[in-house]
């Protein structure tokens, strides 16, 4: 999987991570516990911390034809093929190529920074938000 490198030392990473208690969402160190909530680090970041976690995973079941001929396209695609989709389309010409510019870029920043797994494939989760563009940036 590719992670893109992180401009934060290894040992700092390290102690961080070994500080953090996952119960009770604190972090302690020498000077104290602190408690950490998505909103302080959103804050910090300049993410948006509200709104769902994720969107809803998409039931192949209840889509209309024309959205499971696009679920179809992207399922169980991997990093690779989406990168070479995406520059091979980068000229969009028409408003059709432009939503799937749009669908493949989500794809993409999904999967290499912000849902990234261990399985170089979409999953179910990084597919949701294909399908409901509109509300993109209210989600968390």
């Amino acid at each position: 999987m590719h992670i893109p490198p992180m401009r934060v030392p290894h040992k700092l990473l390290k102690e961080l991570a070994n500080s953090f208690k996952l119960g009770k969402n604190t972090l302690e160190t020498s000077y104290g516990s602190f408690k950490v909530k998505a909103s302080t680090i959103g804050a910090a970041l300049g993410l948006n911390v509200s709104g769902d976690l994720f969107l809803d995973k998409v039931s192949y079941k209840e889509l209309l034809k024309e959205n499971k001929r696009i679920f179809r396209r992207f399922q169980g695609k991997i990093l690779k093929s989406l990168t070479d989709n995406m520059m091979s389309i980068i000229g969009v010409e028409n408003e059709q190529d432009r939503l799937i510019f749009k669908r493949i870029f989500i794809h993409y920043i999904q999967m290499v920074f912000l849902l990234p797994t261990t399985i170089n494939k979409i999953s179910p989760v990084h597919l949701a938000p294909i399908f409901k563009m509109d509300k993109i940036t209210k989600g968390n």
